[in-house]
């Protein structure tokens, strides 16, 4: 994962993050990989609740701003906060996208796209792997 050179509010070694994650919340989270289309647990999820950061549990999203975009992986139109996420140029496959990684700890969440279309009121699609997010449903 490319270096922003930003200072997180939570800092760990390599060897800290791969003892507290699986190998696969590893592979997304901190090598900026992408789970599979359509196998994420909150991929249709309608649980209301906030969503956090699974490597450092930061909020990040909630559940009122989660849309059903048929794309495979959690959509959100907005943040919780602009300060909670992070925007990294990204021109990897050939094309310019916009990584999307957690403010507190720089860890990979996804990608956020505009103009696709969708009737939301930010026409963003933030498009986040289920495994970089925890869902604490609401009380």
């Amino acid at each position: 994962m490319q270096s922003t050179g930003r200072q997180y509010e939570v800092t760990k070694s390599d060897e800290q993050w791969r003892a507290e994650l699986s190998p696969e919340e590893y592979q997304v989270l901190r090598q900026a990989g992408t789970e599979r289309p359509f196998t994420g647990e909150y991929t249709d999820t309608k649980t209301e609740g906030v969503y956090s950061c699974r490597a450092c549990g930061a909020e990040l999203f909630r559940s009122d701003t989660k849309f059903e975009s048929h794309c495979g992986w959690p959509s959100f139109f907005a943040p919780l906060a602009e300060d909670r996420v992070e925007y990294i140029e990204d021109n990897s496959l050939g094309m310019r996208r916009v990584e999307v990684r957690c403010g507190s700890c720089g860890s990979h969440l996804g990608h956020v796209f505009e103009g696709e279309g969708y009737n939301t009121p930010t026409d963003q699609r933030y498009c986040i792997n289920s495994i970089s997010l925890t869902l604490q449903p609401k009380e």
